[in-house]
Parts: structure tokens; sequence; C-alpha cells
């Protein structure tokens, strides 16, 4: 695809759909901050933005079964009844058959009045095209709504970037209404809005690439990790975008700034880095991580300093 056709591919005044990936808090204790992770799935709803829980952002992959519950009962129980979420469906290092868990999973967010968006798992790895489609297929058919993920491995050993032949399959699957495209390549991602043009005009392409937030101008809607550090920031920008106000580009700027320091190496740690930005907004009671979440170095605080100012905050 040449440059001339990806400019002439934008969208402008488009109201991209947005979602943020909450971030999970903890408190001095350890222990899952549930006030602040409350007020946060609220305040993300409040300004227009879904909130996905259980995602790479709240240590799906470090949470017990337990815990996930317990984050999809917080979430409910914070946006109350009819308030629409997205929650990971996560299966990576569980025996079982994959349908079976899967269904499961979904069961759970379905229940709770949410959308499911399915993890990958490393069995995917070595299975054909066909083997992955008809999966898909069977786990979403009970649904009216399911979300795909694809998760780059930069992210978690779990995920895997589909085959073309894949994403046309899971394209034909009519409860799955979209999928969450984490390669951080802009390249593959624009492909995949070519596929969705032929293909599906209606299914969603959710970009992922904190390192290109502005995939929105191309016609890719957003569920972004990135999004869960300042959510009013990106319902801003969202606004200025559709309206055709120019100071989309100084603020999208900003933000970009933002998620290129945050997800720098090692990329996993972006989930400290959110802690830290979230924590110097006085949004969560400390700067903690998930024990098991790799860390940034002490001097994280600086350079999360330096991004809030840049964004219009008020904080130091």
């Amino acid at each position: 695809m040449s440059i001339v056709t990806r400019e002439a591919a934008k969208i402008p005044g488009r109201q991209p759909e947005g979602i943020a990936a909450c971030l999970l808090p903890f408190n001095r204790e350890g222990d899952i901050a549930r006030e602040a992770f409350q007020a946060s799935v609220i305040y993300q709803n409040q300004q227009g933005l879904q909130s996905a829980v259980n995602m790479d952002t709240g240590y799906a992959n470090y949470l017990t079964d337990v815990e996930r519950l317990e984050v999809l009962e917080l979430t409910r129980e914070a946006l109350g009844p009819g308030q629409p979420f997205v929650a990971g469906v996560f299966v990576e290092g569980v025996e079982g058959d994959l349908r079976d868990l899967y269904r499961r999973g979904a069961d759970q967010i379905v229940e709770r009045g949410g959308t499911p968006i399915l993890f990958q798992t490393t069995r995917f790895h070595d299975w054909p095209a066909e083997e992955i489609i008809s999966l898909y297929a069977d786990v979403c058919a009970p649904y009216e709504s399911v979300l795909g993920f694809e998760l780059g491995r930069m992210f978690a050993p779990n995920g895997m970037i589909f085959s073309e032949e894949v994403i046309r399959g899971l394209m034909t699957i009519p409860s799955l209404k979209g999928i969450k495209h984490s390669s951080l390549s802009r390249e593959k991602e624009l492909k995949r809005l070519v596929l969705r043009d032929e293909i599906r005009p209606d299914f969603r392409i959710y970009t992922g690439n904190d390192l290109g937030i502005d995939m929105i101008e191309y016609g890719s809607d957003y569920l972004l990790g990135l999004a869960a550090f300042c959510p009013e920031k990106f319902a801003e920008r969202d606004r200025l975008w559709a309206s055709g106000d120019e100071g989309y580009y100084e603020l999208n700027d900003a933000l970009q700034y933002l998620g290129n320091v945050a997800f720098r190496e090692s990329v996993p740690a972006y989930k400290h880095s959110c802690a830290v930005f979230q924590h110097l907004l006085d949004r969560i009671p400390t700067s903690e991580p998930h024990s098991e979440c790799p860390r940034r170095p002490e001097w994280e605080h600086e350079m999360m300093a330096d991004c809030v100012r840049r964004l219009g905050y008020a904080k130091s």
C-alpha cells in the first residue's frame, strides 16, 4: 500500500469508538484498591469511553479466576444496570477443552451485561487457520456480541498476530463484531482496514497500537491501555477530530509522546508507568503495579511528570 493510498484513506470528521483498558490499582498492602478501580471505571464511562476490564492493562495474566470474577462484580456494581463494558476471557495455562473454557469465561461476562473479548492462547500457535476459525465460530455462536484479540508477543507470550486467512474467516462470524489489533505495526493494521472494507464494512478494527494512536484517522476505533492513563484527554481528542478542529493535532502529539515513553522496552512494564502517571494525578492510592509485573526504574516518576505537564495538567 502506497503512502498516497494511506493519506487518501483518512476519514476526517469521523467520531471513533473509544474503549479504555482499565488499570487495576493496588493499595499499600498490595491488595486491589477497589474504590479507586471503581472510580476509574465510572470516570471513563462519564467521559464517553467504554471500560475494558481483565485486560492486559488489568493484569489478566496474573490474576486468579477468583480475582477476575471479583473485577467483573466490581465493574457491574460501579456502572449500574444497563451500562456496557468489555471484559477479557483469559484461558492461557488452564487445562481443559478450549471451547468450554472460553464459554465459561464468556458466560460470566455476559451474565453481568458485558461483552467478552477473547484472549489468545499459546495452543493456537501451531493450529492451522481453519481450526482457529472453527473454534471462534463455535465459541461465539450463543452470544449476541463478542470481540476478538490479536496480541503481539512483545506484550505477552501467549499472543499472536493472525494470518490473513484467519482474519478473513473471523470476519464471517456474525456475532464477532470486531477485533483488537495489537501488532504495533501500522502496515499490518492498514491491511486489516482494507480487508474490513472489502469483506465486512461494519466489522470494527480496534487499534491497540499505543505507538500509533492516530490510526483513528484511517478508520480504526481503539481499545488502548494508553487511554487508561488519561481518558478525558482521549475523549477530548476524539471530539476535536470529529469536529475538524485543528487543536486535534497538538493534543494527539502530546498523547503520542506519552505513548512513546510509556510503551518503550520492556513493553509489559507500561502498566507500572500507568500506575505512576495515575498516582501523579492523585487518582489511585499508590504507584505500585501488580507484584509480578515488570517494573520501571526509580526515575520513572520524572518521565511521567514531564508527560503530565505536556498534557496540560497542573501536577508536577
